[in-house]
């Protein structure tokens, strides 16, 4: 419906029937891709299911598309990462691997390791970062 209103949504094989101007067609299509047609058989259903989920994996939607959130990947396939919804991306983003990190850090909060640093009079205490401050303590 998204892809409706917007007046990008196409009929047809790889959108060559041209624009979908009837409400009643979009919803028809809605229901298709997302795999719940009264029309089609439970196997196709479920075909047309694992198609969209596989265009969403891929980064083939065009929504993906117009906001910037697939790319060709190395191997000349586009993809899209996981943190998008994408199942094929191997890789964490550099946002999911520093939040990971900060989850499975534990210890002392960084106030108390520069309480500690302003004790041993550690010169540039102020401008460290926790990680530094770690270090220059042990």
């Amino acid at each position: 419906m998204h892809e409706f209103k917007h007046g990008e949504l196409k009929s047809g094989p790889d959108g060559k029937g041209g624009k979908v101007r009837s409400r009643r067609q979009a919803i028809a299509i809605a229901l298709k891709e997302a795999g719940t047609s009264k029309y089609e058989s439970e196997a196709e259903n479920k075909k047309n299911l694992a198609r969209t989920e596989r265009k969403e994996a891929h980064g083939e939607t065009y929504q993906q598309e117009q906001e910037g959130k697939s790319h060709v990947g190395s191997r000349g396939r586009r993809e899209s990462s996981s943190a998008m919804g994408g199942r094929d991306a191997t890789k964490k983003t550099a946002r999911g691997r520093k939040s990971a990190r900060a989850r499975t850090r534990s210890g002392p909060k960084k106030d108390a390791l520069y309480r500690r640093a302003k004790a041993q009079s550690i010169p540039g205490r102020s401008k460290m970062t926790k990680r530094q401050l770690e270090n220059v303590l042990q």
